[in-house]
């Protein structure tokens, strides 16, 4: 039988904190017999320069495609 999770207010805290300013990515919580030990947070950074560059280079590359 599972044991019932351990969860204070300094926990809730630094949850908080590992989400907090987040737009891409996870927060991983790690248990073990019942007690948090561990957060994990990975963070995604998405660049718009990138992708209209990208989207520039395709729309640049189908025109000459049509106009051979």
């Amino acid at each position: 039988m599972a044991k019932p999770l351990e969860l204070n207010e300094s926990w809730i805290d630094r949850i908080a904190d590992a989400v907090t300013g987040l737009q891409y990515g996870t927060v991983q919580i790690v248990v073990h017999d019942g007690r948090i030990v561990q957060i994990e947070r990975t963070e995604r950074r998405r660049f718009d320069e990138v992708a209209e560059r990208r989207a520039a280079n395709r729309d640049h590359t189908s025109g000459e495609a049509s106009r051979k």
